[in-house]
This record gives C-alpha cells, sequence and structure tokens, in this order.
C-alpha cells in the first residue's frame, strides 16, 4: 500500500441533519433527489474509492470503511476507518440516515481525494429514487454508483450466463438501473446511478473495477474490511 501524499479531503457540500423522524427523513430524500446529476460530470479517473459498513447487533456500533484504488490498475492507495453508534433506526428505503454520518467520518479522514465513488447499495434504483448512493454523490458532490448485491425495487429480465451480460432494471415504467452478470454461474449485482454519471458509464466503470469476483474490488475489498474491523471490536468487548 503506497501513502498518499495529497492533504485533499472528501467534504460535504452542506450541512445534513440527521437526527430525523422516517417521515421527516422521506421528506427530505424527495428535496435533494431533486439534485442528483445523470450526467458524466468528470474528465480522467484516476482514482475510485469503495465504501461499506458493518454493525455490531450487540452494541449498535457502525464501523464505516473507504479504500482508494488508482484506477484501472486497482493498486491500493490507502484506507480509512471509523467507528460510530448507531442513532437512525433499521427502516427500509432510509438506510442513508443510519449508515452515512459513520461513511461521513471516515471519508473525512482520507488524505487523497477520489475521483468517483463505488457505495455498496443503491442510487435511483430505490422507492424514492434517491438510495444511499445517490445522498453520498449529492452530500459530498462527487461522482458516485451504487453497486448493489441484491434487487431493491423493479423489475428485470434474467441477463445472460456468460460474464459482462447485462439486462435493463425497471421501476414504475423508467429505467433505473442494469443487472451485470459479473462472472459466469454466479448471480449478478445491480448498477445505478448515484450522482454525476450516466448509467452507460458506470456500468463501465464497475466492469473494470472487476478482477475475477463477483463482487467488484473497490467495495468488495471495503466490505472485507469493515468486517475484520467488526471482528477485532467483539473480540476485544
Amino acid at each position: 500500500m503506497v501513502a498518499a501524499k495529497s492533504e485533499n479531503r472528501v467534504r460535504t457540500q452542506f450541512r445534513s441533519r440527521w437526527n430525523l423522524t422516517p417521515r421527516q427523513a422521506i421528506r427530505l430524500q424527495e428535496r435533494l433527489r431533486e439534485r442528483v446529476i445523470e450526467e458524466d460530470c468528470f474528465g480522467a479517473v484516476k482514482t475510485v474509492a469503495g465504501a461499506d459498513i458493518a454493525f455490531d447487533p450487540e452494541t449498535q456500533i457502525a464501523f464505516a470503511g473507504v479504500l482508494v484504488y488508482r484506477f484501472p490498475e486497482l493498486e491500493e492507495v490507502e484506507r480509512c476507518w471509523a467507528r460510530r453508534p448507531l442513532r437512525f433506526p433499521y427502516v427500509p428505503g432510509l438506510l442513508s440516515f443510519r449508515e452515512i454520518p459513520v461513511l461521513q467520518a471516515a471519508f473525512a479522514r482520507l488524505r487523497s481525494e477520489p475521483d468517483l465513488l463505488l457505495i455498496d447499495g443503491h442510487g435511483r434504483a430505490h422507492p424514492r429514487q434517491f438510495g444511499i448512493a445517490c445522498h453520498t454523490g449529492v452530500l459530498f458532490d462527487k461522482p458516485t454508483i451504487g453497486c448493489a448485491k441484491s434487487l431493491l425495487v423493479g423489475e428485470h429480465e434474467k441477463p445472460g450466463e456468460q460474464a459482462g451480460s447485462t439486462a435493463p432494471l425497471f421501476f414504475r415504467g423508467e429505467r433505473v438501473g442494469v443487472v451485470l452478470r459479473t462472472r459466469e454461474g454466479v448471480r449478478p449485482i445491480y448498477v445505478t446511478v448515484g450522482h454525476q454519471i450516466t448509467l452507460p458509464s458506470a456500468v463501465r466503470i464497475v466492469k473494470k473495477c472487476l478482477d475475477g469476483f463477483r463482487i467488484p474490488k473497490p467495495t468488495r475489498e471495503a466490505d472485507r474490511y469493515v468486517r475484520d474491523l467488526r471482528r477485532a471490536y467483539q473480540a476485544a468487548t
């Protein structure tokens, strides 16, 4: 792992409240979704960051991990983590209010500024078209891709069995994502727009982040990282 030399940090673009009721959170999602840009608002992508979260169910402590990679080489540049107590209840469709506060703390510790973010979760493929990938992208004003392991909303045909095969994901008559077969013989993943990117570009970048596994390397390694952090915490408590 090469240490980052830059002192840039990923900063939030507006002050966000997290001590909301579920009803207030829904109203905020409906307002913020108008800020999502579904255009390619980036130049050459030289670094990408993968982010994920794990929870300790006994203590309700959340662990966030962010790993930055050179792109397209997928060589690790740095990794940062944060730990915070959960404050928002588990409500399907509102997970960003539960998870982003600890993600925000992890991103704030980065010494390098990634060009693009990959979030383990959905973007536009969401009941209000504002999943955690959209929320994160708008909050940081960064090109962001949602890369989820399972379906949240919508319908789709089965993609071909060959690696790289795709099928459109539709929700309420609108195309909100792409179902991508990353390996032959394994379940597909769901690629959706988060912010400042088009769906074709999101799929293209995700494909370049594959290294022989079902899950793209940045989010796969972030998942492994936070699981290790959680295990270490549980062993020490």
